[in-house]
């Protein structure tokens, strides 16, 4: 009971308060960096460029067609199609789920008992 007491309340609720806020503001600075990254993103990337500039000049905005795929492309474009294909027809191997353990009586481990 005296040790209860004998506590200094006022250090105790202080250093609460400490961690609390440098927690807090810790977190904040977080948040704030997060932000400055994803404008520095956005900036590079030219995402952040306003619509004002597609609309200015439709002919600009359209593309000339072009094949779906070329070169590695199309190589990547086969492993999907086939890795696709296989998932869909389930070409891999059939599990029995019965678990065989073969006892070797001869074994070293046996001498150990």
């Amino acid at each position: 009971m005296n040790m209860i007491l004998a506590t200094n309340w006022n250090a105790v609720w202080s250093m609460t308060g400490m961690g609390i806020g440098i927690v807090f503001v810790i977190l904040i600075l977080l948040v704030l960096v997060l932000q400055i990254f994803t404008l520095l993103a956005v900036r590079k990337g030219g995402k952040g460029e306003p619509a004002a500039h597609a609309s200015a000049s439709p002919k600009a905005a359209e593309a000339p067609a072009k094949a779906p795929f070329h070169g590695e492309d199309e190589e990547i474009a086969a492993a999907i199609a086939a890795s696709m294909f296989l998932f869909s027809e389930e070409a891999h191997d059939v599990e029995s789920g019965v678990i065989t353990i073969v006892h070797n009586d001869h074994s070293t481990w046996h001498h150990f008992n």
